[in-house]
């Protein structure tokens, strides 16, 4: 059955792939592009972003030069998520011809409201993202690794504008940057002659041009900036000052600059932005957590257990086995069905979506298809595998409901098709309207909520019902223990042992194994850096799973010895509680790291990451009751009870 159903999601995963080609929500493939002197090169603009509000906008959004007519180009499910428009420019580029002081158009003089919106832009400190052949524009910096050798660094995309304060009147006013110049670097095959872009850095000028008499749109001559003169931009011009009535031209330099860098590594300097001697400090923190916890484990199973069940099971020691106090004396309720155990079978169902999707997810991204050259295919992937693994969800929750003799398969399975994808779905909603209010273009379209909404009742749900119903139909597990008619009472538990307390300090290790990485996995998100280390993510994962799984084996053993059966919800929320410590560490990520001021960007920052949180509740809680469970049948189905 576990075959059938494994052969049955990769096939509707496939249905789900191709349908979502059809529909342009495809997970776009890149391939080298090879040019020739003279070969016209398509730039692109992308979003403004800013880590200040993160509120996406549209290039054009400002007054920047536009074309005649502005072509949207294909963008993927995850792209139009994060905001990103993809449009086209007038900036014209050829292959390995130089340009300088190329004049892209002029304003001649600045609305009230145009001047507003480079202003707000500015004070926020915007920047303007644009694309050449995939790679992203970025600014260059020089870094020191960690033996003392200075590197090139990128900075993705450059600033609208900047503030300084005028000398005389002690003012602050606003100035654009209103030249570019483009250093392009390429790979050029000796053989061929063709050449690859490797590199796509950009300058950025303010600078107030001038020119003789009146200017001429066909052929304009500036003094400030002047190929024929030998005139070039440079940072000792005055600067463009944003106000009304001011006249504005833009103009841009293009340099072709030779590089040994080969077109398989050009990421290479775009990724190179995190010191992985951090990422190993984690991964060493983690295991020595992981070693701990499994030294208890092994103690716990090795020494008292195997002691414990000789004891229990020699025929000797029966009258004195009879008055042991421990673990043994709770066998007739340890799987009584806990309260609410369709809440319960939902949750557990639900971490077994997102496990399936994580897993296969960091699968793909550790063979490099979800690298950041495929722009939003993280994202999709994401969405696509979460819906594909509704039949896990569905035969998941049904076979554990079906272990606690429930009946009413239909409404759990309902239940976890639609509990937690319509909170996230609901709040996702509200943001958006939110975000829309604001005309930023990280609002989804209407046409994009009707794909997610057809993912989700479409695919998701059916599929959850499907894989409950074969879930359901299979027999349930025989219990290794028979269930007593009378409930025995629950002695008095000492204070450390109180729920809340257990799940506190379970919940610590959790998350003490992944808050490094999980500080580099925040700076992708909301201080726009690209993540790309899934190798150290995966082993973080794998850690994650096994600190999981021991530390609510080790409470769980703790909470039966003393005599309290009621291990089925403690269990989930044992490691579920590292979620709690994930929001806080947010918390304080936001306080420390980020410089958001505004309301808004505040309350989508802690909105987001309550469902980040949640998410990883559902996810650590059923690793840790999956683990319980199969700990508790393995331990009471040892012994020889009449």
């Amino acid at each position: 059955m576990a075959r059938l159903l494994l052969h049955a999601q990769v096939a509707l995963l496939f249905v789900i792939c191709t349908a979502s080609v059809s529909y342009g929500f495809y997970l776009p493939g890149v391939a080298p592009q090879d040019f020739r002197k003279g070969d016209a090169m398509f730039l692109k603009v992308n979003k403004l972003s800013s880590i200040k509000t993160q509120l996406p906008y549209d290039y054009y959004s400002l007054p920047y030069c536009r074309p005649e007519r502005i072509v949207n180009f294909a963008e993927n499910l995850g792209e139009v998520l994060r905001g990103d428009r993809i449009e086209n420019s007038m900036y014209a580029i050829r292959m390995l011809e130089d340009e300088q002081c190329k004049v892209l158009c002029r304003i001649e003089a600045l609305s009230e409201a145009q001047a507003r919106a480079f202003r707000l832009k500015i004070d926020d400190e915007y920047k303007v993202n644009m694309i050449l052949d995939n790679l992203p524009v970025a600014m260059v910096h020089m870094r020191q690794d960690e033996k003392g050798q200075v590197l090139k660094a990128y900075e993705r995309g450059f600033y609208v504008g900047f503030v300084l304060q005028d000398s005389d009147s002690d003012e602050l006013v606003h100035y654009m940057y209103n030249h570019l110049r483009f250093n392009i670097l390429i790979h050029t095959d000796a053989e061929t002659d063709l050449s690859r872009i490797v590199g796509f850095e950009v300058e950025a000028f303010s600078a107030k041009h001038s020119y003789d008499n009146t200017f001429s749109a066909e052929k304009p001559e500036l003094n400030t900036c002047n190929p024929g003169k030998k005139i070039a931009v440079s940072h000792t011009l005055s600067p463009q000052p944003v106000a009304e009535g001011n006249e504005v031209i833009f103009t841009y330099d293009v340099k072709f600059t030779q590089s040994d860098i080969r077109w398989a590594s050009r990421w290479d300097t775009y990724l190179k932005m995190t010191d992985t001697q951090i990422h190993w400090f984690s991964i060493v923190n983690s295991v020595v957590i992981v070693l701990f916890l499994s030294a208890m484990v092994a103690m716990i199973m090795l020494r008292t257990l195997f002691r414990d069940i000789a004891k229990y099971n020699s025929l000797e020691a029966q009258e004195e086995a009879a008055e042991e106090y421990g673990w043994k004396l709770v066998h007739g309720d340890v799987l009584r069905p806990p309260q609410h155990a369709s809440l319960l079978s939902t949750y557990v169902g639900t971490g077994v979506q997102l496990f399936g999707m994580l897993l296969v997810t960091t699968f793909f991204a550790l063979l490099g298809f979800l690298s950041p050259s495929n722009r939003g295919g993280l994202m999709t992937a994401m969405l696509l595998l979460f819906a594909g693994n509704g039949l896990l969800a569905g035969y998941a929750s049904a076979r554990l409901y079906k272990t606690f003799r429930g009946e009413q398969w239909k409404a759990m399975t309902a239940r976890t098709a639609l509990l937690f994808p319509g909170i996230v779905f609901a709040v996702f909603f509200v943001l958006d309207l939110l975000v829309w209010h604001q005309d930023s273009s990280g609002a989804v379209p209407f046409g994009t909520l009707a794909a997610l909404a057809f993912l989700w009742f479409g695919v998701s749900v059916p599929l959850v019902f499907v894989g409950s119903f074969y879930g359901f139909k299979k027999l349930a597990p025989e219990d290794p223990v028979r269930t007593n008619k009378v409930l025995r009472q629950v002695p008095i538990q000492p204070w450390y042992m109180h729920p809340a307390v257990c799940c506190l300090i379970g919940g610590v290790l959790p998350f003490g194994a992944v808050f490094i990485e999980l500080f580099f996995i925040l700076s992708s998100v909301w201080l726009h850096q690209f993540y790309y280390l899934f190798g150290f993510l995966a082993l973080v994962f794998v850690i994650l799973c096994i600190t999981c799984a021991e530390i609510s084996i080790v409470l769980c053993y703790f909470q039966l010895c003393s005599e309290d059966y009621n291990w089925w919800w403690r269990a989930y929320f044992t490691s579920g509680s590292s979620a709690l410590y994930l929001f806080a560490y947010s918390a304080f990520y936001f306080y420390s790291k980020l410089d958001i001021s505004k309301l808004l960007p505040q309350v989508l920052y802690f909105t987001y990451m309550a469902m980040v949180s949640y998410g990883f509740f559902c996810l650590t809680g059923t690793i840790g009751f999956v683990a319980c469970y199969w700990f508790v049948r393995q331990i009471y189905g040892a012994l020889k009870i009449d």
